[in-house]
């Protein structure tokens, strides 16, 4: 089934790339944030890195193309994580069975909200450049085992990534990785990210 679906959400209609190797060992959903989606060169990066690792991967657009627009101009939407996470628990649905979460900027806040609201089947998640501090009262219900990824020169990221770590109560653990910034566009700072996810997620897939 691989290629291009869509995906009920609610009242909205979700635009998502399903990509599925043979003898696949759980599936990766991808939340994007921060004005990103599906065709984010970052995440597609990460997500070929998953699928030759054995991972099916299901990036998906969380903002309607109307939304997409709005947000565009006024990013009204980008920090509506009640919105996102829900949209995040719909694609976990689709899924029909176990899966690991990958979250991006305030797409790792929806990640782990949706991962508190389906935790028996959200097995792990990994946070790249992620705000999971914004998921809130949602961290200490996390079940799954939680990676965060940030890069070393990304400080202000850091420090609200370490209050994050405080308030999850499942396995975590906080990755930095040195020399590199919030978009992780230094030389190799995208390979360690993806091996870092790819290592988190066979580990608990």
């Amino acid at each position: 089934m691989d290629g291009e679906v869509s995906i009920a959400a609610g009242g909205a209609t979700l635009h998502a790339t399903f990509t599925e190797p043979d003898s696949a060992r759980g599936v990766i959903v991808f939340a994007h944030g921060s004005g990103s989606g599906r065709h984010s060169p970052r995440n597609q990066f990460v997500a070929r890195a998953l699928n030759a690792a054995g991972f099916a991967t299901l990036l998906a657009d969380l903002l309607t193309a109307e939304e997409d627009r709005i947000d565009a101009r006024t990013r009204a939407y980008r920090f509506d994580i009640g919105l996102l996470a829900t949209r995040v628990v719909a694609l976990i649905d689709w899924v029909s069975g176990d899966a690991g979460l990958f979250g991006a900027s305030t797409g790792a806040a929806a990640a782990l909200i949706a991962a508190a609201d389906r935790p028996e089947v959200v097995r792990a998640v990994v946070s790249r450049g992620g705000r999971p501090d914004l998921a809130g009262a949602a961290l200490s219900n996390v079940k799954a085992p939680t990676l965060l990824i940030v890069g070393g020169h990304d400080t202000q990221v850091i420090g609200l990534n370490e209050q994050a770590l405080d308030e999850i109560r499942s396995e975590k653990r906080l990755d930095i990785v040195p020399g590199a910034t919030h978009l992780f566009e230094e030389p190799a700072a995208l390979e360690r990210v993806a091996e870092l996810a790819a290592t988190w997620f066979t580990s608990h897939l």
